[in-house]
């Protein structure tokens, strides 16, 4: 008996409001006086702090971290009393990033998947590369969270990867205040507990990226992944056991992963396959989590084909369906409608949609991630007082 489509209506849509990575760092600066005007402290930061270290770690899923408890100890004692957030759709890095700095969901800051259509140029950008370019602030126009807070005389810093000082994402996402770039990670966990010391509200922001990059070239269940997993747990040690008095440290994640199987049951070849093809203009996302973007007039089509197809194994949405679920988050603001895929596909289990020839390099990758399941949307929310 073939599968029956899945209804989108039953995808788990992200907590957009109340336990979201958009709703972090409106919660830390509201306990320090600082309201920005789109969010509060509600449940996430039940005592609030002055100074406030923010630890974001690319890739750390809650599950996977809690399937991998032995390989993390410090980590793993923080797991008591502590629930996960949701990363928001899709769970991609650009979408994240721009979710926690800016304190907005994807369909207000517009950062909506890893690659969308522009629609000045009619082309796919890519978000997380901005490629090709086009002005930052035109593409996302609130401030940072850091830029308000920084406004109201909070001591603001970024201490991350040199290279990410000057890139677009950074700008429309992360920036605020002071940005102190250093290669070695151990040494930005150093600077991170030295800057929240260095007034009396201080909110400091720092990344580890190699964990998520082990993870989409070997995939969670590698040595590699294991390896970093082990690295991610000192560094987050070192800093808690620097944190000045009256400091809080958040540790956080921007989105889970999936391991896909290398066989064709789990890749679907977008660029091999007539039908799913067939009608389509551009398609955008990635693996897990697809903006589809029909001909004119074939997008009624191209849901019904695709629904049929990935039936059991996506949740598959025209885009109404998608802004009137609040896949994106409560609110789709109109410059952002026109990104979005004239169908979104969300994928279930370890499959994905490939694309073999246009998409070579992400094509490869063992791990995946940007879709609705617990293994991508859950990252930790783990606090250390100083």
């Amino acid at each position: 008996m073939e599968p029956l489509p899945l209804d989108p209506r039953g995808a788990p849509v992200p907590r957009y409001g109340s336990g979201s990575l958009a709703d972090l760092l409106p919660a830390v600066a509201a306990g320090m006086g600082v309201p920005v005007g789109h969010g509060g402290p509600g449940p996430l930061l039940p005592e609030p702090a002055d100074r406030v270290c923010v630890l974001l770690v690319d890739g750390l899923g809650w599950e996977q971290l809690r399937a991998h408890a032995e390989l993390a100890p410090f980590l793993s004692s923080l797991l008591p009393g502590s629930a996960p957030l949701t990363a928001g759709f899709p769970a991609t890095t650009a979408a994240s990033l721009a979710s926690v700095g800016c304190g907005l969901p994807p369909g207000v800051h517009g950062l909506a998947g890893y690659k969308v259509r522009d629609p000045a140029t009619g082309g796919l950008m890519n978000q997380l590369r901005w490629d090709p370019y086009t002005d930052p602030h035109l593409w996302q126009p609130y401030p940072t969270v850091f830029q308000q807070a920084h406004s109201a005389g909070v001591a603001v810093s970024q201490v991350s990867a040199p290279g990410f000082e000057h890139t677009p994402l950074t700008r429309i996402a992360l920036s605020g205040g002071s940005f102190l770039g250093r290669t070695d990670a151990g040494e930005r966990m150093d600077l991170a507990a030295q800057r929240l010391a260095a007034g009396d509200r201080a909110l400091v922001y720092t990344y580890y990226a190699e964990l998520d990059g082990a993870g989409h070239r070997y995939g969670i269940a590698s040595p590699e992944w294991r390896g970093r997993l082990r690295t991610v747990d000192g560094l987050a040690q070192r800093l808690a056991e620097q944190l000045p008095r009256r400091s809080l440290l958040c540790i956080t994640a921007d989105h889970g992963m999936v391991d896909v199987p290398q066989s064709p049951e789990a890749r679907w070849d977008f660029d091999t396959d007539w039908e799913l093809r067939a009608g389509v203009a551009l398609l955008g996302g990635e693996g897990r989590a697809r903006h589809v973007y029909a001909v004119p007039g074939a997008a009624a089509d191209v849901h019904a084909v695709w629904s049929e197809v990935l039936a059991g194994s996506a949740w598959v949405a025209t885009r109404e369906e998608a802004v009137e679920l609040g896949w994106f988050g409560p609110v789709v603001e109109p410059r952002v409608l026109p990104r979005i895929g004239d169908v979104v596909v969300a994928m279930t289990g370890d499959a994905a949609i490939v694309a073999s020839t246009t998409e070579p390099n992400e094509s490869a990758l063992i791990g995946m991630h940007g879709s609705m399941t617990t293994a991508e949307q859950l990252v930790p929310l783990l606090r250390v007082h100083g």
